[in-house]
């Protein structure tokens, strides 16, 4: 197998060596990421559609369904 040549070698620099997310190349780290943002929103959209979908269904409000106000 040929060598490669001196200009087809890669330089791996310190932010490529660490993992980076399974959809951006992004590196995770701690604190705000714009991965972690993307998730979070994504949970709340489904919880958001969660507590509409049992008011439709059930006639009553969140709080009343689920006990928290009398």
């Amino acid at each position: 197998m040929p060598e490669p040549s001196p200009d087809q070698t890669l330089e791996i620099s310190p932010a490529t060596s660490a993992a980076t997310s399974a959809t951006t190349d992004e590196v995770p780290a701690f604190g705000w990421s714009g991965y972690a943002e993307r998730v979070n929103g994504r949970f709340a959209m489904v919880g958001f559609f969660a507590v509409l979908l049992i008011e439709a269904l059930s006639g009553e409000t969140f709080l009343r369904w689920s006990g928290l106000v009398p």
